[in-house]
């Protein structure tokens, strides 16, 4: 990759320069055909792995040349929009389940340059040969071990004999605790190895915990969000009744929450996500679902509700936040009986909360749904001037904007909203009359 061509790249991405990690693993990959990457969630992988991903694609080849399996949904869409960012040219898409087959069945038609995909979609695309699998070059497995603790051995198997003309293949992860499967080919295998030491992770992730005279916690959850006045907060159940159950008495008493786990719809873990992303909704409550593959900025508080089962996953969980260069707590409610566990003994400080702490103010934004996104033809550049020609608005009402397949969100100053709904009834986006709501 010439200087111009990676100088355009960064550009696109907003970014002025690769990290240590980045640029080790961009020059390692022309070196070696076969690489495992191990770095903490958070550090930039996903980059990592595509520049090289980027510079294995020839313009020349009309079929699929590169597939990047993953564990989740979130992840494999998180990987996607940073490749688009890239605005490379090649054509990409994503399957993974909770999509309509059939949308991805159309999107396969013309083969594009690079899939992104789950397990167990992918192996059923291969099965009814969807994918062409025989210009299939590079294959990168992200959050591999995830892959192999959620139980997709067979697929992963599968898919991988399935693969005859692969020669380059790249495994990334944030833990080295799990060993490599055989069927997997990697010989001669290059590792780089960015995990941070004890001594290096310290400063960025302040430890604390917070002490509850109840066993529920709830209040004590409720006086912690209080306290810090609404920061940007996940909290951590181990159990999906537990994750409803705090976010609908966390709304009761005035918090403006959301809520995400795996038995949610797809279009409703979408909406969950955006708010929080967007700023309309500071408290996320999730199961360890949410422990990997979110790309979400400015996090400040991890609060772990339950205790995490092991070490591996509280460092999971932990990756939400101290992403890249920003700081961040995880913070630890230990209710009667609870102790820390024993890897945090000596490293983590008690936090009081203040029970006479007031409701924090409501988020400034709040998300609109808008039936209409890329196979309308619907872009953020549509979105923005709609809203500030037809609904009145500055820039700085505007905010983050996120266009899928069939839909998009948009981020309003909540202050407009009705005035701006009021305006725009009935006008149409593009030509089309399309709903545009206060996202539920």
């Amino acid at each position: 990759m010439n200087q111009q061509l990676k100088d355009a790249l960064l550009a696109n991405l907003k970014i002025k320069e690769l990290n240590e990690m980045q640029q080790a693993t961009l020059e390692a990959a022309r070196d070696h055909a076969n690489m495992v990457l191990l770095s903490a969630t958070g550090s930039g992988k996903t980059l990592a792995f595509l520049i090289p991903v980027l510079e294995s694609l020839d313009k020349t080849i009309k079929g699929t040349q590169a597939l990047i399996i993953v564990p989740s949904r979130e992840l494999a869409l998180q990987i996607e929009d940073v490749f688009r960012k890239m605005a490379t040219g090649f054509k990409v898409t994503t399957c993974y389940g909770g999509h309509k087959r059939e949308i991805e069945e159309n999107n396969l038609l013309e083969a594009p340059a690079l899939i992104i995909g789950t397990p167990g979609r992918l192996t059923d695309h291969i099965r009814r040969e969807n994918i062409t699998t025989q210009t299939i070059r590079t294959l990168v497995l992200d959050e591999f071990d995830k892959s192999l603790e959620l139980g997709f051995l067979d697929e992963l198997s599968f898919i991988v004999g399935a693969l005859p003309a692969v020669e380059r293949r790249m495994l990334t992860s944030a833990t080295e605790a799990i060993e490599i499967p055989e069927f997997l080919g990697l010989t001669d295998v290059h590792r780089l190895d960015f995990l941070p030491t004890n001594e290096e992770q310290g400063p960025r992730l302040e430890l604390y915990y917070v002490n509850s005279e109840e066993k529920d916690k709830a209040d004590t959850l409720f006086q912690f969000i209080c306290t810090t006045a609404g920061r940007s907060t996940i909290v951590f159940c181990n159990h999906r009744e537990s994750v409803e159950r705090l976010n609908q008495m966390l709304q009761e008493r005035g918090l403006t929450t959301t809520f995400y786990h795996g038995s949610m719809e797809q279009r409703e873990r979408e909406v969950a996500l955006a708010k929080f992303r967007n700023g309309s909704i500071n408290t996320l409550i999730t199961t360890d679902l949410a422990a990997r593959g979110l790309d979400i900025p400015h996090i400040r508080y991890i609060v772990h509700y339950h205790l995490p089962a092991t070490e591996e996953t509280f460092t999971h969980r932990n990756g939400r936040t101290a992403r890249m260069e920003a700081s961040g707590a995880a913070v630890l409610l230990l209710g009667p009986g609870e102790r820390l566990p024993a890897y945090l003994q000596g490293t983590a400080t008690e936090m009081t909360v203040d029970p006479e702490a007031t409701l924090p103010e409501k988020p400034k934004w709040t998300t609109l749904f808008i039936a209409a996104g890329k196979k309308d033809k619907v872009n953020k550049v549509d979105i923005v001037g709609f809203f500030a020609q037809k609904g009145d608005l500055k820039k700085e009402d505007i905010g983050v904007i996120e266009v899928k397949d069939f839909f998009s969100f948009v981020a309003l100053r909540r202050s407009q909203v009705s005035h701006v709904l009021h305006l725009i009834k009935d006008l149409k986006i593009k030509g089309k009359k399309v709903k545009i709501a206060v996202a539920k």
